[in-house]
């Protein structure tokens, strides 16, 4: 692993963050693999090639149990020189050195940075398990598994069995919930092809002898909804808004996963918010075959309406957090996890950071079915 060196920044309520060069820390969401360890938390940005991650720290001392195996004895020691010296000032302020934080305290998101210091892991093969730990739980979160853009989902049980690996591996580590390997699932066959799902789309069809006033098809925020509920595709959603004896109607199909449970709890059903423009109105979504399908009626006939799709009281809150950039995103992410199936088809164990999983060997093995 080639040596660089690191950035400690200094942020707000006395937290650290050690930025390796290159590296920026990514905010939470697709792109972010993140990993709990004992004293904070390791980020990477799963489209760089990035092997050091960003470590964001809020107790420096039970950092210190790890920060010189993943980053040297250089960094561990420089983190220790610049602990916060606090001091209360007047109006609710604390001062750190020489900046003052608190509720009316400007803050810079890059945060302080306060020194540099040269890397030199002590333990190079940590951070390749930390690496692929945190790679392995994104993928249970974010693998854009997808019928209709033919990316193969990742077997449960194989992905189980990889995140229970590597957290042995890095049990010096993890903490929290990362710190617990998950039972490892049985496999369990599946006989489904893409033959077999019909596009959302055609059940979206709901026209009869009604007049189609519009109809249009989508992608989804892949925020709000969890893993494993509807496909990763930017035409999952499809839509017709529909006119018949003076009432309109519109009607709403969503692919579902390729992987979606035989029954999913009523909590966790997605519904459909629809913009007509002149308002919106929430529609439930209820299982249909390969599709999650509902319908509404509207208030007034709309030549259009916008449609997003989640989990009610899941992801961010859509008022406040525009997924104006997501769409990008979502197709580097797609693009990845395509290039990521065609290397594990002939895969090369060479113990790297970026070698695949066990569960992307089996799917690109039997990536031919999609």
């Amino acid at each position: 692993m080639t040596n660089s060196t690191v950035a400690i920044h200094r942020y707000p309520d006395a937290v650290r963050a050690l930025v390796p060069d290159g590296a920026t820390v990514t905010p939470a969401g697709p792109e972010a693999m993140v990993l709990e360890v004992t004293g904070g938390l390791l980020t990477w940005n799963v489209l760089a090639a990035q092997q050091l991650p960003v470590a964001i720290i809020d107790d420096v001392d039970a950092a210190q149990e790890w920060v010189w195996a993943l980053y040297g004895e250089p960094v561990a020691a420089a983190l220790d020189t610049v602990r916060p010296r606090a001091r209360e000032l007047s109006g609710g302020l604390v001062e750190f050195g020489t900046t003052a934080t608190g509720p009316d305290a400007p803050v810079d998101p890059r945060g302080h940075r306060l020194t540099d210091a040269a890397t030199a892991p002590a333990l190079p093969a940590l951070v390749v398990s930390a690496r692929r730990l945190a790679y392995a739980h994104w993928a249970s979160r974010w693998w854009p598994a997808s019928v209709l853009d033919g990316i193969a989902a990742l077997d449960p049980a194989l992905l189980d069995r990889d995140i229970a690996l590597l957290t042995e591996e890095c049990e010096s580590l993890v903490d929290g919930s990362d710190a617990v390997a998950p039972s490892i699932r049985p496999s369990v066959e599946s006989s489904l092809r893409a033959s077999d799902y019909a596009l959302a789309a055609g059940d979206a069809d709901r026209s009869g002898s009604a007049l189609v006033l519009a109809r249009g098809t989508g992608g989804w925020d892949w925020r709000q909804c969890p893993a494993g509920l509807v496909d990763a595709s930017e035409s999952a959603v499809s839509w017709q808004v529909l006119r018949e004896a003076g009432t309109t109607t519109v009607a709403i199909a969503v692919a579902a996963h390729p992987e979606l449970p035989a029954a999913v709890p009523e909590h966790l059903r997605p519904w459909a918010r629809v913009d007509t423009g002149r308002g919106e109105l929430l529609t439930e979504l209820r299982p249909g075959g390969d599709s999650w399908i509902g319908e509404s009626e509207l208030p007034a006939p709309a030549s259009t309406v916008g449609i997003s799709i989640g989990v009610p009281g899941f992801g961010p809150d859509l008022d406040t957090d525009p997924q104006a950039a997501q769409g990008a995103v979502r197709q580097r992410i797609r693009d990845f996890a395509a290039e990521r199936l065609r290397t594990a088809s002939t895969p090369v164990d060479d113990g790297g950071p970026f070698a695949p999983l066990l569960a992307e060997i089996d799917a690109a093995a039997g990536d031919s079915d999609f």
